[in-house]
């Protein structure tokens, strides 16, 4: 949708790229579908999978083909600044050559590895897992065609998703600092005894093969608030500035977002050179990001927690989500809609985890709350706030609320959570 507002669309044409109308989701023996809910919309709207390579060379040749803009390739070694304005850029040819270009604004868009973020931004960068990648040769395999599908395997899910007509992009995600080594066939044993039994049956064999045909590369998963400082003459884009955790692929969507709310922005400025009073008026373009972007974010990080699951409490919560997500009507639809950009939304999301939350504790208590399923009920609740509340803070949405007050205080949280969930399953 993005693309298409800013004539774009074609970027996704001819790169081979494949439509992705919702995901599947797979626990143990059991599958659900989950639709994009796509009614009312035209037909060309979807999801598209694609190699990410092809698609930003289809982005730069438009960009290349438009009389208004030169391209150079080179490195950016720095930002150049006078009396605190960003004038420019100092960069490396080439061929080697060191050179200042000056622009009354630049813009920092140099992804997730960012060099220059430091210098205009307070980063606060986690990374709480690594995803390792493959290729797998057989799009044949997948049991949905033109679908997402998500394994709620242990301890963190696995991801397969079409990139081609003929090639689909494997994702294992490995929690915490390190993943095996590749060098030593550490990885490759992991992947082979620890991964590959965990996936459907279907998708086994061609996994298997493409461990010992494909090239496996490890990519740590970031997730970085947008933390901007006001610097006139910059501005920064996309991932150097805000991260989120890539299982729900909600990057491009936020970043295409901001480009939008931005171009509209500057469409209605004249003057570049007072860098001062720019620099105040795009002070609101942090402000009308907030909706698409948290939600994006706050979804991403919470529903890697939901996904993850390293003790029985989380594993009750993991099974209540896929339940509840796989039950159909509201309860995919909504949360779709959030992850899809369709319907950003922080209060359809909190009303989505209250819900998730009632779902748990029903599966629990129902049909004779016994003392272990009290207990489990119980620390269920608890838990819960570590899911959402974390996020919330970091997109800096509760700035009335003292945060270590209402962790520390959790009876407030655990009372209304429980009241909420016997209100609604008593009516």
């Amino acid at each position: 949708m993005k693309l298409l507002e800013l004539g774009l669309e074609d970027c996704v044409e001819e790169i081979d790229s494949q439509t992705v109308f919702g995901y599947a989701l797979f626990k143990s023996e059991a599958h659900a579908k989950v639709a994009y809910p796509l009614e009312g919309y035209a037909s060309n709207i979807s999801g598209r999978g694609f190699h990410n390579g092809r698609f930003v060379q289809r982005m730069r040749m438009k960009a290349a083909s438009n009389p208004l803009i030169n391209l150079e390739q080179a490195n950016v070694l720095s930002l150049i600044e006078s009396d605190g304005i960003v004038k420019g850029v100092r960069y490396k040819s080439l061929v080697g050559e060191e050179k200042n270009f000056h622009a009354p604004m630049t813009f920092v868009c140099d992804g997730s590895f960012s060099n220059l973020r430091r210098s205009v931004t307070n980063p606060k960068v986690r990374t709480p897992s690594w995803f390792v990648g493959l290729i797998v040769e057989d799009c044949s395999s997948l049991p949905f065609a033109n679908h997402g599908h998500v394994i709620l395997a242990d301890p963190s899910p696995i991801l397969f998703y079409p990139i081609s007509s003929t090639e689909v992009r494997c994702l294992v995600d490995v929690p915490g600092d390190k993943v095996p080594s590749g060098s030593n066939g550490q990885m490759a044993k992991y992947l082979s005894t620890v991964v590959a039994g965990q996936l459907p049956l279907k998708l086994r064999k061609p996994f298997l093969q493409a461990i010992d045909k494909s090239k496996i590369r490890a990519m740590p998963n970031k997730s970085m608030p947008a933390i901007p400082r006001a610097r006139p003459g910059v501005l920064v884009l996309g991932d150097a500035l805000n991260m989120r955790h890539p299982l729900t692929g909600g990057g491009m969507t936020v970043a295409l977002t901001d480009i939008v709310i931005l171009r509209d922005m500057l469409r209605t400025i004249q003057d570049f050179s007072n860098a001062p009073a720019l620099c105040d008026y795009l002070q609101d373009f942090y402000v009308l990001r907030k909706p698409m972007a948290a939600t994006i974010n706050i979804l991403a990080d919470s529903l890697y927690k939901v996904f993850s699951a390293t003790d029985m409490v989380e594993e009750v919560r993991r099974q209540a989500c896929f339940e509840y997500l796989g039950m159909g009507g509201m309860f995919s639809s909504g949360p779709m809609g959030l992850l899809g950009g369709l319907n950003p939304s922080i209060a359809i999301l909190i009303f989505h985890f209250l819900l998730l939350t009632a779902y748990g504790l029903a599966r629990v208590l129902l049909p004779f709350p016994s003392p272990s399923r009290l207990w489990i009920a119980i620390r269920l609740i608890w838990k819960a706030p570590s899911i959402l509340l974390p996020s919330i803070r970091n997109e800096s949405l509760m700035p009335s609320f003292n945060f270590k007050w209402l962790m520390t205080y959790r009876y407030t949280i655990v009372m209304s959570l429980f009241m909420l969930s016997s209100i609604y399953f008593l009516v």
